[in-house]
């Protein structure tokens, strides 16, 4: 099984993700491209909710949004389970709508796990997991949170993502 890793730098500590290359190679591609474009770094976890997942990848500290590419394809029928400390890609309604942003699972939940190729039960893919600093995840998951921005479960003292690099 072809792995990498990326290393999270945030403002709580170090989170090391291995990311599964065989399992959801466009998803991948599209994570690492957004790593090596430097477009994580000086971002924040923007969505913090205790019992469920930490959000991140694509505002600043103001929240505003960060440009992103095209999405990509969703590759939640991958056979991969978004139990706890698992890594996967955040999208709207539309299940080929994923872009940049991406959450860590802090619970097993599988209620996101693909189900049916339909609108409903495509499911969010999960393309890594956390395989060092889950006591960080843990610290963020943690945090105070409120309302800012128009958005909610936005932590009161930014959780920033300070950068983003493939090991």
């Amino acid at each position: 099984m072809a792995l990498s890793q990326v290393r999270l730098e945030t403002s709580k500590g170090d989170i090391t993700l291995e990311l599964f290359t065989e399992q959801a190679p466009l998803t991948v591609a599209n994570f690492t491209q957004y790593v090596s474009d430097n477009s994580y770094s000086n971002t924040i976890f923007h969505r913090v909710i205790d019992g469920f997942m930490i959000q991140g990848g694509g505002l600043d500290e103001d929240m505003s949004q960060r440009a992103t590419r095209a999405p990509v394809q969703n590759e939640a029928n991958n056979g991969l389970s978004n139990t706890t400390g698992t890594v996967a890609m955040a999208r709207t309604n539309d299940p080929h709508s994923a872009s940049a942003q991406f959450f860590i699972n802090v619970n097993d939940n599988l209620f996101l796990d693909h189900r049916t190729e339909s609108a409903d039960g495509w499911g969010y893919c999960v393309f890594g997991r956390v395989v060092a600093g889950m006591d960080i995840v843990n610290l963020i998951k943690g945090v105070t949170t409120g309302r800012k921005g128009g958005m909610q479960d936005v932590p009161i003292e930014p959780v920033k993502l300070i950068s983003a690099i493939v090991l």
